[in-house]
């Protein structure tokens, strides 16, 4: 199956209501099953894949996420670009609530979640300067800017544990640092995504100003009033853009990044891990 586009839908996005001819996939991997059944069809005229990163009825916390079966599931199925919608709060005055952002750079602060696909006998290191894939936020970005998106391009995506929004110490901190945006789920969906060799850009949305804005701090209620109207703008976004993409050059480095990463001596290599990985390696063993 050759299914181009994958859409992993954060909070409040569990579903596309635009997507038609559908069909849902339960789709096994090396690392247990998805967050949830793998939505495909097409929208815009364009072949896609949808999957709530969260479960329909939101049903993982970050850190619970299954991401290496995510990922897993969506290159099975022949993805190479993935536009990755998630709620973030905002370290930064300019980057108001129902913005969405385009970041370019990335801190990862989570403590417990798998972000290699690697180990047991097979070691591969990948080139991580640039996290996300300039090319598709690039792109996604101007589709947003060309609908009338209150839009930003660049800045840092701090990724932090949770479940908990951060303290105020904690805010601060990760304003003086310059940090853009604050959320839970980038960073090992970033990786994994990098080692599968598929194009990975997360659009930031931004629900709240963290709580660093004394004036307005987050409250659940304030979250949940821009997540619905976010979540709307995406659907457009997302309708918008894959024609584009569809019509664009999918070729860049992502593609290659797994070329002389693998450091295991090729006699030394763990057979069964070699066999797990084959969707992954085949090409370069």
């Amino acid at each position: 199956m050759n299914v181009p586009f994958a859409i992993l839908g954060g909070s409040g996005l569990y579903k596309m209501e635009s997507i038609e001819d559908v069909e849902e996939k339960h789709i096994e991997t090396p690392f247990g099953d998805p967050s949830d059944a793998v939505v495909i069809g097409t929208v815009s005229g364009v072949r896609c894949a949808f999957l709530p990163r969260h479960g329909r009825g939101h049903r993982f916390l970050p850190t619970e996420l299954p991401t290496r079966a995510n990922i897993w599931a969506l290159k099975s199925l022949g993805v190479r670009r993935i536009l990755s919608m998630g709620a973030v709060g905002s370290l930064r005055e300019e980057y108001a609530p129902r913005d969405f952002v385009f970041p370019d750079q990335m801190v990862d602060e989570t403590k417990h979640r798998h972000s290699t696909f690697f180990g047991d006998g097979l070691v591969a290191h990948v080139a991580f300067a640039h996290p996300f894939c300039d090319d598709l936020s690039e792109k996604l970005y101007a589709a947003a800017k060309s609908i009338g998106l209150r839009a930003h391009r660049g800045g840092t995506y701090c990724c932090m544990e949770g479940p908990a929004f951060s303290t105020i110490a904690e805010s601060n901190m990760h304003r003086q640092l310059g940090y853009s945006v604050i959320g839970m789920t980038a960073a090992g969906e970033a990786k994994l995504a990098r080692e599968a060799e598929m194009c990975y850009s997360p659009v930031a949305m931004i629900t709240d100003y963290d709580c660093w804005k004394e004036d307005d701090h987050v409250t659940t209620e304030k979250v949940v009033e821009h997540l619905m109207a976010n979540v709307e703008n995406a659907q457009k976004l997302i309708t918008d853009v894959l024609p584009r993409l569809d019509q664009a050059s999918s070729e860049c480095a992502c593609s290659q990044a797994l070329k002389g990463a693998l450091f295991t001596a090729p006699e030394k290599r763990n057979k069964e891990t070699v066999k797990k990985l084959e969707l992954l390696i085949s090409k370069y063993i």
